[in-house]
């Protein structure tokens, strides 16, 4: 018990942290300085409105200073961060896999939540991140071998996909942070993994975009942050990829 309340503690603080990389990496400001403040007032944020969960529920969800709300997505990341610090350690343990899937994990929060709001996968994450990937493939599976592979693939199939689109429609369809982003799955997961995510994001994309059209509220070339599928469906292929894998081939 004391291993998982010291983890979910260390998740919470790490989420706070993500927080800052959500917020800053996408208008190109530094993660260390300045120090926290109100994005309204630019008031520095003391250590005790800063807590994880704890500040946001005391704050009332707003700046002590001016007033200004403070998002949900923040008490959000913190919480999933601490859940996803648990959950890795119940099913790896302190193992060969810990460490690269919580680093894994911590990236895809970061890509999912900016893709979403800002529509920027950061070179900051994906190209360290895929490096990273490779090297760790080294001490832990899926192995280089698989993890090399999943690189090649991972880039290749999204710039296949893109110029193909380019080429029949005249417009881009697909961003090159899509490109290096699957490619960072692949360092980490293997090709395998890989294509499952990539399986996973294009039918959830597709279920919310056909809902969007049907509701109104989006058409043909409304554009989906594919990012934010593509980290969705890498953190459930790092956890239940392999029992899915198993269960498809079941079938064959």
């Amino acid at each position: 018990m004391g291993a998982y309340l010291l983890l979910a503690a260390l998740g919470l603080a790490v989420g706070s942290f993500l927080n800052v990389c959500i917020h800053r990496l996408p208008i190109g400001e530094s993660v260390v300085r300045p120090p926290s403040h109100c994005p309204g007032c630019a008031r520095v944020i003391r250590w005790y409105e800063n807590v994880p969960v704890v500040s946001y529920l005391a704050l009332r969800a707003r700046c002590r200073g001016c007033g200004t709300r403070i998002s949900a997505i923040y008490p959000l990341v913190e919480v999933a961060t601490a859940a996803l610090f648990v959950g890795t350690y119940t099913l790896f343990g302190f193992g060969p896999l810990l460490l690269p899937r919580l680093l894994f994990g911590c990236a895809m929060i970061v890509l999912l939540v900016t893709d979403l709001q800002h529509r920027i996968l950061p070179n900051v994450i994906t190209i360290p991140g895929t490096l990273a990937g490779f090297l760790f493939s080294f001490t832990a599976p899926p192995g280089w071998i698989d993890s090399l592979i999943g690189v090649a693939a991972g880039a290749g199939i999204l710039l296949g996909i893109a110029w193909t689109y380019v080429r029949l429609r005249h417009e881009e369809g697909l961003g090159m942070g899509d490109v290096k982003m699957l490619a960072m799955i692949g360092a980490f997961l293997g090709w395998k993994l890989m294509l499952l995510t990539l399986v996973l994001s294009s039918f959830v994309g597709s279920v919310i975009g056909i809902s969007l059209m049907a509701s109104g509220r989006g058409g043909m070339k409304y554009a989906l942050p594919f990012g934010t599928f593509l980290a969705f469906g890498a953190l459930v292929a790092a956890v239940y990829g392999d029992r899915l894998l198993v269960w498809y081939l079941g079938f064959y």
